[in-house]
């Protein structure tokens, strides 16, 4: 096992990372710019490097100046958390080339799947279904012009590197698919550094499903089960929860095998999750791999009792998983709010600034995921997640029930949160039954705000 490890991320993710080392008796260093200079959990800490200024590009995405750090401080691993450098096939390389081992996938596997259109063709060889689209990247206008006939209106744009809906663009006509092309290729270029983008068939109102998967070097890969990922808001998740609600039994199963297929496929290792999406009939459908430990995974701790933060450095020091596929139990319901410093009556506008106010939840089933206390100034240079809220309870109404009372208890003030937005979700009477999309709040909710009471059908 490893004595000391490098958390190369910030904010809450850095702060559960911590936690997983001090659990296990490792070290742990962070690394921050200095936007996050004096926030509280990097007294947690053994050691804190400031690696640069606030501009992620200068700090958090800066290799050179990670590596020399974990040099420095005599680290033997760094975990990357999510998000940054965590899927940067490079960052894996130069790591592993210092003697220094990156927790996560090999750098083999993340490029094999990192890449949209290259995951395509490993769930494909897996024999995992695939939205129909393009079979290779699309060069020409003429190119995608030619497969959005074949394939037909509405067709779904979508950046080959990268995620988080960035380069992603719906085209229903001609002319909006060239000028989609534009913008998509503009978007991911910045974002990724990468433009390439490919076309798939854009399935109307479909449900956004994953699943979590580990595999340890020695060549086993499970499954812990699904999570529910529909409410969304420009392809940024708002709601997770985990079982998905009114999957039938036998799809839950087949799509659960199918992401261990590919994984397989892929000679996948560490933390990583499939995700799918499933149309009004049930048909589940590949759509990428997010090699990475992901933002909800808390969910999947609740209702498996699994700490995924603590088996991925397990397996990252070249121990093999401590259980079997069948000893992985799904019980009860757990839902995760993601709290971002928004303001949701201004199309979600960025609201940064000092929190004046944090009083959060608690109580029987609440589990709070946040490097947030009163005081902490929220920085305008990074992702606006300031907290996880999650409950778990034996049935999904009473999770609901729970997170009913936990954001109403949730208070913070100094800034502009999504708390309001998430109280109208949970007394949505198409939430509370489980009948939602990934078009739920677009078509419910309009810059923010919710439609009218009648045509939303909220209860109480």
């Amino acid at each position: 096992m490893f004595q000391r490890i490098m958390v190369a991320n910030r904010g809450e993710i850095a702060l559960r990372v911590i936690r997983a080392c001090r659990d296990l008796g490792i070290e742990v260093v962070c690394v921050y710019s200095e936007a996050d200079r004096g926030a509280p959990y990097l007294e947690l800490a053994d050691e804190a490097i400031c690696i640069g200024p606030a501009p992620a590009a200068e700090s958090y995405l800066n290799i050179r100046r990670i590596i020399a750090a974990a040099e420095v401080a005599n680290v033997q691993a760094i975990h990357p958390g999510y998000g940054f450098l965590s899927e940067n096939a490079h960052f894996a390389d130069i790591c592993r080339s210092c003697q220094i081992e990156f927790i996560g996938p090999t750098s083999e596997a993340m490029r094999k799947l990192g890449n949209k259109n290259e995951a395509r063709k490993v769930a494909q060889l897996a024999k995992v279904n695939v939205v129909p689209g393009s079979k290779e990247l699309v060069e020409t206008d003429a190119e995608a012009l030619r497969i959005a006939k074949e394939i037909g209106y509405p067709v779904l744009i979508k950046a080959a590197a990268g995620g988080g809906g960035r380069g992603m663009r719906v085209a229903r006509n001609d002319i909006s698919l060239q000028a989609g092309l534009k913008q998509a290729r503009a978007e991911a270029e910045a974002a990724f550094k990468d433009g390439s983008v490919y076309i798939e068939k854009y399935i109307e109102q479909p449900r956004h499903v994953e699943v979590q998967i580990l595999g340890d070097s020695r060549g086993e890969v499970v499954h812990l089960w699904e999570r529910d990922c529909s409410v969304q808001r420009r392809h940024q998740k708002l709601i997770e929860e985990s079982p998905a609600p009114n999957l039938p039994v036998h799809v839950r199963e087949e799509i659960c095998k199918a992401a261990v297929r590919l994984a397989k496929t892929a000679g996948y290792t560490n933390a990583g999750t499939c995700e799918f999406l499933v149309d009004k009939d049930h048909n589940f459908y590949f759509i990428e791999v997010n090699a990475r430990i992901q933002v909800e995974h808390p969910v999947t701790e609740l209702v498996t009792g699994i700490d995924l933060v603590r088996e991925q450095i397990r397996i990252a020091a070249g121990q093999p998983l401590s259980f079997t596929q069948r000893q992985i139990v799904h019980r009860g319901c757990a839902i995760e709010c993601r709290i971002n410093a928004e303001d949701p009556r201004r199309d979600f506008a960025p609201s940064p600034g000092v929190v004046t106010r944090w009083q959060p939840p608690g109580g029987p089933g609440v589990r709070l995921d946040s490097h947030v206390v009163t005081g902490y100034r929220v920085p305008p240079n990074y992702d606006s997640l300031i907290a996880k809220l999650l409950v778990y309870q034996p049935t999904r109404a009473e999770a609901i029930a729970v997170m009913r009372r936990a954001l109403n208890e949730f208070i913070v003030e100094g800034i502009k949160t999504t708390i309001p937005l998430h109280q109208e979700l949970f007394r949505h009477s198409s939430f509370i039954e489980g009948q939602v999309d990934t078009t739920f709040l677009e078509r419910h909710w309009q810059g923010g705000m919710r439609r009218g009471a009648e045509e939303s059908k909220a209860v109480s």
